[in-house]
Parts: C-alpha cells; sequence; structure tokens
C-alpha cells in the first residue's frame, strides 16, 4: 500500500526550519573565513579592512609550520594504519555472523561513543607508563583509535552492497582466500576504501582533545597550537589558519560523498 504523497506546500515548514538549523551550524564558517581577510591587529567582524597579512604570518612563521608538518605527518600515517585495520575489520564482521562478532563491532565503533575527553585521559595515562607521551607514535596510535571505526563503518557499507559469491568462485576455482579478496573483493570496494581513508585522515586532521594530553612543544599539532594560540593570546593567524582546515575539510569530504555516490 501506498503512503499518500505531501504536497510540498505542506512541508514549507519543515524546509524552513531545516534551513534555520543549517545557517546555525554554518554561520560560524561565515564569521571565521572573513576574518582572516581583515587587516586588522586583533580578531573583527566584520572586518574594517582587507589583507593578506595573516595568511603571510602563518607561512612565514615556523612554528605554525612545524606544527602543520607534524599534524600532516600524524593524519598520513594515522591513515596507513587506521585503514588496513579498517579493512580487516570490516571484513571479518561482515564474514561472519556470530554473536561475538557482534560484540566485537559493538567494541570497535566504542571510541565513536565515548566522549573524547575521556579517551584522552585514559590514553594519557597508558602513555605514561609506557612512554608515548610527546611522541609521534603515540599521537598516530590514539588518533588511529578514533579513525579506524569510520573506516571500518564506510567499508561495511561497500561489502553490504557486494555479492560475496563472486569471491567464492574464485576460491571454488583454486584461488586462496586472501588472493580471492585481493583480486576480487578489493578492487570492487576501492571507492569505499578511500573514502574510508578520507574520513581517517580528516579525523586525525581535526583532532584536538587528545592532543591537548599526549603532545607538547616540538611535537604539537597545528590544532593543539590553534588551541593555544586562543587561550594565551587572540592571534587573527588563527583565522587565517582555520579557514584553511575548513577549505580542506570540505574538500576532502565532498570527494568521500562522490566517491560514495559513484559507488
Amino acid at each position: 500500500m501506498h503512503e499518500p504523497f505531501v504536497p510540498h506546500s505542506r512541508r514549507l515548514w519543515l524546509y524552513a526550519f531545516a534551513a534555520l538549523v543549517l545557517v546555525f551550524l554554518v554561520a560560524p564558517v561565515f564569521i571565521v573565513i572573513p576574518m582572516s581577510f581583515s587587516g586588522a591587529q586583533f580578531l573583527t567582524f566584520p572586518p574594517e579592512s582587507f589583507s593578506l597579512r595573516w595568511y603571510r604570518n602563518y607561512l612565514e612563521s615556523p612554528e605554525w609550520l612545524a606544527a602543520t608538518w607534524i599534524s600532516l605527518k600524524a593524519a598520513v600515517l594515522t591513515t596507513l594504519v587506521a585503514t588496513p585495520l579498517g579493512i580487516a575489520a570490516a571484513y571479518g564482521l561482515n564474514a561472519s555472523r556470530t554473536r561475538l562478532a557482534t560484540m566485537a563491532q559493538v567494541a570497535l565503533v566504542t571510541p565513536l561513543l565515548i566522549p573524547v575527553i575521556i579517551l584522552g585521559v585514559g590514553v594519557f595515562y597508558l602513555y605514561v607508563q609506557i612512554g608515548l607521551v610527546n611522541t609521534l607514535l603515540g599521537l598516530v596510535l590514539a588518533h588511529s583509535i578514533l579513525a579506524i571505526p569510520f573506516v571500518m563503518v564506510t567499508v561495511t557499507a561497500g561489502l553490504r552492497q557486494f555479492d560475496l559469491n563472486q569471491e567464492r568462485v574464485a576460491r571454488s576455482l583454486g584461488a586462496t582466500r586472501l588472493r580471492a579478496f585481493m583480486t576480487v573483493t578489493l578492487p570492487q570496494l576501492r571507492n569505499s576504501i578511500v573514502a574510508g581513508g578520507l574520513f581517517a585522515f580528516i579525523t586525525s586532521l581535526d583532532e584536538v582533545v587528545i592532543a591537548l594530553f599526549i603532545s607538547s612543544g616540538p611535537q604539537s599539532t597545528l590544532t593543539r597550537r590553534m588551541f593555544s594560540g586562543l587561550r594565551d593570546q587572540v592571534d587573527p593567524t588563527i583565522a587565517a589558519v582555520s579557514s584553511l582546515l575548513i577549505v580542506l575539510s570540505v574538500a576532502l569530504l565532498g570527494t568521500a560523498q562522490l566517491l560514495q555516490r559513484r559507488r
């Protein structure tokens, strides 16, 4: 039985409400970006004059560039660690229908449910014991905890639309399970895998709470330096860096969504 069609005129209130929510979420972006082009010495909105001085200050600052390099290295390494682990988790859980697999899936998505600050406190006390505080390895491992669930969920969505009988046919013809996965399954999941990798990269690049606990000094990430800058001194360079991160994040998320649609 088909549901009755509701004309658009009767759903105008829903469209208006959705538009208000969208404006509420996006409005800060339209404030930060114009402030990054301000020529004033302090953060002002609306800008009284326009200049690229804060972008030049960012590009000419060794401290800002060092923090950017740390963040990029951590994001790339997190992607390289989280992507194969997320693929393996998604494939294993999709192939198994046992209660234990369900419990494992819940455990893997737990980092998305727990407040990040609690996770940060736990990681900090663990790293103090094993000596990983203020190290790139510790930062990558902590970020991977947050990134693996995104990869797993994205690849699982791709596996749900993939016919595993194709892999079984390859195995029946003599291919090992690993070879069948690498030659049959993996190529058909490439868009989901790339999308999951992009989510992992963004997760690491934008993360700040855990970085506040386990990184400082030469190992400070870009987001940690931004937070410290807002706390210690209101430097308009932060608006320029924020604008660059916004553009990069939107571009990567748009690419991930495009890949998902193509899949």
